[in-house]
């Protein structure tokens, strides 16, 4: 990010009560999943089998490594105190894996390694701490799924009525968000390719529907990346074509039905988004998206400008709260967002 956008942004950001600042995360990683605990607790992951966790709101950032994951990619990172933790590395065959920790990182249980050489493990979500479910790309033209329902052991969800995948299809795991659920039973995921749909389901995978949406989409490299919802009937998806970031086609839509129908946002400008989410978790307020060109925030996918919109490159968003948000890129890159006036966090707090 250029210092000029970066502090340019904190003083205008400012009227409209919301600060972002740029935190110091002592690796050089590519950071692609985090997971906000509490507006204290926070944990990133990334490349090189790396993972980050601080637990006082990012002043301090402390990364490691999970010991024989050095050669994995951990995209997608769902935490639950500052102790507990699951990571997915995504990856063809037996590079999808599935960790956990319960002692702050100083020890890693392997819970899952694909064995499918085919398969493509792209993100994971959790109702919760014992019970979540992962998405993986198409093998023999079925979506693959993953549940647990005692936190420790995964196995395959085996679902008549999952509708089947078109052909070039995929999820993405761009930033650990082409999955979500809600309340007891509810769950998304959102894909790409030659489509751009969201599937789902209401009793935790065991039935699904299926419904297209209006974002781009029609090559590899392009198609939903993010799906988010607040409660049972909002939600948003994000995404576009990560080989064009700068392309303003369709890319953000939102929903009032629970994924039923999907309506185009008249946001403009518009950019490829990797991530999306609301600050304010029920309803549909505060919408925040992240890319490798732009991030922008404002009152929500209904309004037809961005409150802020700022040039900067990140993959991934986790809110914690109604007033915290941190996001995580390349090369480390760590910032923090927050509707509060008054001081500021950062690294050299």
């Amino acid at each position: 990010m250029r210092l000029r956008s970066l502090l340019s942004f904190a003083l205008t950001s400012l009227c409209f009560a919301q600060v972002h600042l740029l935190q110091t995360s002592n690796t050089t990683e590519n950071l692609r999943g985090v997971s906000a605990v509490s507006p204290t607790v926070v944990w990133a992951s990334g490349t090189h089998g790396t993972y980050l966790r601080t637990i006082n709101s990012g002043n301090t950032w402390t990364p490691a490594t999970v010991p024989g994951a050095e050669g994995l990619d951990f995209r997608d990172v769902e935490a639950f105190s500052a102790d507990q933790a699951y990571l997915l590395a995504a990856g063809p065959g037996d590079q999808s894996r599935i960790y956990k920790t319960s002692d702050a990182g100083k020890s890693w249980a392997l819970q899952f390694t694909n064995r499918e050489p085919k398969g493509f493990y792209d993100c994971m979500a959790f109702w919760d701490r014992n019970h979540g479910i992962a998405v993986g790309d198409p093998v023999n033209g079925k979506f693959e799924l993953l549940v647990t329902e005692d936190g420790t052991n995964w196995k395959a969800l085996t679902s008549t009525g999952l509708p089947p995948a078109i052909e070039g299809e995929g999820a993405f795991a761009a930033s650990g968000t082409c999955i979500t659920v809600q309340g007891d039973s509810n769950v998304w995921f959102a894909t790409g390719g030659k489509a751009a749909r969201v599937f789902r389901s209401r009793d935790r995978g065991k039935t699904w529907t299926v419904t297209e949406t209006p974002i781009l989409h029609g090559n590899d490299s392009s198609g939903i990346f993010s799906i988010w919802f607040g409660d049972d009937k909002h939600g948003a998806v994000a995404g576009g074509d990560y080989r064009h970031p700068e392309q303003g086609g369709p890319n953000l839509a939102y929903t009032e039905d629970g994924g039923a129908s999907w309506t185009l946002s008249p946001l403009k400008p518009q950019a490829y988004f990797s991530a999306v989410g609301h600050m304010k978790p029920h309803g549909a307020h505060d919408l925040l998206a992240v890319g490798s060109a732009h991030a922008g925030f404002t009152d929500g996918a209904k309004q037809k400008n961005w409150l802020i919109w700022l040039d900067t490159n990140l993959n991934a968003i986790s809110f914690a709260g109604t007033d915290t948000a941190w996001a995580v890129g390349p090369q480390g890159t760590i910032t923090y967002w927050s509707r509060h006036h008054g001081k500021a966090m950062d690294g050299n707090n």
